[in-house]
């Protein structure tokens, strides 16, 4: 006798967990133009990577001869995979299975899930579609109880963030459990059309007295990643897939590691000559510096991260000569480039990242202080501006600027991390000071302004005074700025530095952790 019998029936039973909910759910999931489970599994890993746990659990329906004859498979898959040949954790909700509700057994796989990225010390990259582990009002009938709320295994969520990176695409509706294991990680984004997250759906919005609302009313993708709490909306789920892959390549497997170093072809001492004149000598005329932070970092490098949130301020990762880095600076397109509260949320989550993941952290600085006014003022702007500060002053990473054109007051002050001598070059183009000439110049000569017979001529004449000593050259003759250099010789000085910082940087983990 061998055990063939025994393994023809596993076989059987994997058959039967590989139709999931069955052809007319799948043919379902489909038909509102989603992959399924194991659809979307096959497309984010490496080919015939993928090593599933836990395939034949479920529930099981048995004859009076103890014969199998129906089996629904757990609504959860997982295991280990290899995404552009590095190991990995991925796991998915199958909602043609009770809708990825925990009463169809899906928790025990899904903390075994996040418990295996913890101990293992890998990325886990979460397919999120339904309640991903919520429980329902059925729960109550079928377990014949209530239960008080724990969230079993949260804990090990929140413990992977300091640990190992962490991805969630939110493919479908999800709500409850699911929107928080959405926004609990270190980079999450929507599909545009497919998806929508929420804390509780529509039914539950209207029971409570809140009027009747569609699930894209509560959670469509542009509520979301314009709020922040998702980062980024692709246009189908393959886009999502290789947006999850793009940003694990920035990030090292674990905090034991060093982000790994990728030959990028770009010539280190590339000069672009356009950044001569890429600032306007106008102060108050806005330009793209997105494209100068692109032609700065080695070609088509930079991945921006929240663009449709904290839109003030540019944020992501980028390579220089191949080493990655982190990225923000000030939009003049955007309030001048004035931080809100928002965009000091999002520079926090960008320091933090760029902390734990050991990125040294790069500023090109126009910055005319924080957003003033009404709205900022209710919105606790200053009080999220001295965490942003905070944050900078934690850091674990090296930190250099390239003042490009304005730095004033408090927020302007981020053109070096508190406390340290990190690195800082300035444009010709610079201009700092406690307040900007425009505006300012209202508030220190008030009284003289007030009593001239011609007030416009003497501004004229206060302005012509204060330009003559506004330059950064003034500045340098005291050792304020450390250097004034050509801007086409950013990329290449940025280059020299970023091997510099990269000597010092040690693998481990933050004292404070992410705060996601």
């Amino acid at each position: 006798m061998t055990w063939e019998p025994e393994l023809d029936e596993l076989r059987r039973r994997e058959t039967m967990a590989e139709q999931l909910g069955g052809r007319e759910k799948v043919e379902r999931q489909h038909h509102f133009g989603k992959l399924t489970v194991r659809e979307r599994i096959e497309a984010v890993v490496d080919d015939g990577s993928f090593w599933e746990l836990g395939k034949t659990a479920g529930v099981a329906d048995y004859d009076g001869h103890g014969n199998l004859v129906d089996f629904t498979p757990s609504n959860f898959v997982f295991g280990l995979a290899e995404l552009d040949g590095r190991p990995a954790v991925v796991s998915g909700d199958d909602f043609t299975v009770r809708g990825g509700s925990n009463d169809a057994s899906i928790s025990v796989k899904r903390e075994e899930s996040e418990a295996l990225a913890l101990e293992l010390r890998l990325p886990h990259v979460r397919l999120l579609d339904g309640m991903s582990g919520g429980g329902s009002v059925k729960t109550i009938e079928m377990a014949g109880r209530t239960y008080i709320p724990l969230l079993p295994g949260w804990h090990t969520v929140i413990d992977h963030l300091n640990v190992a990176p962490s991805v969630s695409l939110v493919l479908g509706s999800v709500a409850g459990f699911g929107a928080a294991r959405a926004t609990t990680c270190h980079y999450s984004v929507m599909v545009a059309e497919t998806s929508q997250m929420m804390i509780a759906g529509p039914a539950l919005v209207e029971q409570a007295g809140l009027g009747e609302v569609t699930k894209e009313e509560l959670g469509h993708a542009r509520i979301h990643t314009g709020n922040g709490s998702i980062d980024d909306v692709l246009g189908s789920e393959a886009e999502a897939f290789d947006r999850a892959l793009h940003f694990l390549s920035y990030l090292p497997t674990n905090v034991d590691e060093l982000p790994p170093i990728e030959d990028w072809g770009d010539d280190p001492g590339r000069r672009e000559n356009w950044l001569i004149d890429a600032v306007p000598r106008e102060p108050r005329q806005a330009y793209d510096m997105r494209a100068i932070v692109g032609a700065v970092v080695d070609t088509d490098s930079f991945f921006e991260i929240g663009r449709g949130w904290g839109t003030s301020i540019i944020g992501g990762l980028a390579r220089l000569d191949g080493v990655p880095v982190a990225v923000y600076a000030e939009d003049p397109t955007i309030y001048g480039g004035g931080w809100t509260a928002d965009a000091c949320r999002k520079l926090i989550r960008l320091a933090d990242l760029a902390s734990l993941f050991k990125l040294p952290l790069i500023h090109f600085e126009d910055c005319p202080g924080f957003v003033i006014g009404k709205t900022s003022e209710e919105e606790g702007t200053i009080r999220v501006g001295s965490t942003a500060l905070v944050a900078l002053r934690q850091l674990t990473v090296p930190y250099c600027t390239v003042l490009v054109r304005k730095a004033f007051g408090v927020a302007g002050a981020s053109n070096r991390a508190p406390g340290s001598t990190s690195m800082r070059m300035a444009w010709p183009s610079a201009d700092w000071g406690s307040l900007p000439l425009e505006g300012g110049l209202e508030v220190a000569y008030k009284a003289e302004l007030s009593a001239a017979d011609d007030p416009e001529a003497l501004r004229a004449e206060i302005t012509e005074r204060l330009n003559r000593v506004r330059s950064p050259l003034r500045s340098a003759e005291f050792y304020e700025i450390e250097q004034i250099i050509d801007p086409r010789d950013t990329r290449p000085m940025l280059c020299d530095w970023v091997h510099l910082a990269r000597r010092v940087l040690e693998p481990g983990s933050t004292t404070w952790g992410f705060r996601p």
